[in-house]
């Protein structure tokens, strides 16, 4: 059985769905708790499939495919995923970089570019869905690797209706 966002947080689900996270934020933001230390666990729901001359597809792992019903009518998707390649301490250390790696760029904090070396290896990449089949979503373009994990998606861009033709 389905259920709006608005219906689960007003039915007090939200709080238990987020567990410890939810109470220990509230605790942590009246008692000015550090959570510098926090460790948060992160599953990945799937894979990309970015090969050269091939459709780039997000495979979405079985148990989670049901969490892409109606994603097919939405005309661009969110992608989240893991700069799986860079997860070093060294490169989570790095703060800095030359923007493009150009050294003639000054020195910029890596909160304020797009380098794939940070404290925390999310990447965010909005692609236009061509379709969706079963488990797999089939996307214009991503910027990462083949066998990289997704995160999570999140639906962007205009909806269209069931039997409405894509643009």
């Amino acid at each position: 059985m389905g259920i709006s966002r608005r219906g689960f947080l007003s039915a007090g689900a939200g709080c238990g769905a987020l567990g410890a996270l939810g109470g220990n934020l509230a605790a942590a933001q009246s008692t000015g708790e550090d959570y510098s230390k926090t460790v948060y666990k992160v599953y990945p729901v799937g894979r990309v499939h970015n090969k050269k001359g091939k459709p780039v597809q997000l495979e979405i792992f079985d148990k989670y495919a049901p969490a892409l019903d109606r994603l097919q009518y939405c005309s661009h998707v969110i992608v989240l995923w893991w700069f799986h390649k860079n997860d070093t301490p060294e490169k989570r250390g790095i703060l800095h970089v030359h923007p493009r790696g150009n050294k003639n760029n000054p020195l910029t904090g890596v909160f304020a570019t797009h380098s794939p070396v940070r404290p925390n290896l999310i990447a965010i990449t909005t692609c236009k869905v061509l379709s969706v089949e079963g488990g797999i979503v089939t996307i214009d373009k991503i910027d990462a690797f083949d066998d990289t994990p997704i995160l999570d998606l999140k639906s962007a861009g205009p909806r269209r209706q069931p039997g409405e033709k894509s643009k």
